[in-house]
């Protein structure tokens, strides 16, 4: 594991334990299975959602994005603002606010579909 996601580890001490998997060139961040955050080229994206997004936005923060066959394709995941790294109290209320969208979107997907 390299030394920006032990760092990590650091930085969100408040937020809880978390742990890092390799997934598709980047890491996934997790706690309690749950994941929360995303780190590809040394970037750091926390999870959002619609209820959570525009705080993102509002920072002037970037969705993560990727090329796939030519085209820009954003995940629901937004660049980390630079104060977390020097605040744990704002590392843990992004993390918690990243890993509450997380929450919220696992359960949107076990929902049953409604049938009419």
């Amino acid at each position: 594991m390299n030394e920006f996601i032990e760092y990590l580890g650091e930085v969100f001490e408040r937020f809880g334990t978390i742990q890092a998997r390799r997934m598709f060139g980047a890491h996934g961040l997790y706690r309690d299975g749950v994941i929360f955050a995303l780190v590809a080229d040394g970037v750091l994206y926390l999870k959002a959602d619609s209820e959570s997004a525009d705080t993102f936005r509002a920072q002037g923060l970037r969705p993560f994005e990727y090329q796939k066959k030519g085209k820009a394709v954003n995940l629901s995941y937004y660049t980390a603002p630079e104060e977390i790294f020097d605040d744990p109290d704002q590392a843990r209320d992004w993390a918690n606010r990243a890993h509450e969208a997380a929450v919220r979107a696992r359960a949107a997907k076990s929902r049953p579909a409604h049938r009419h």
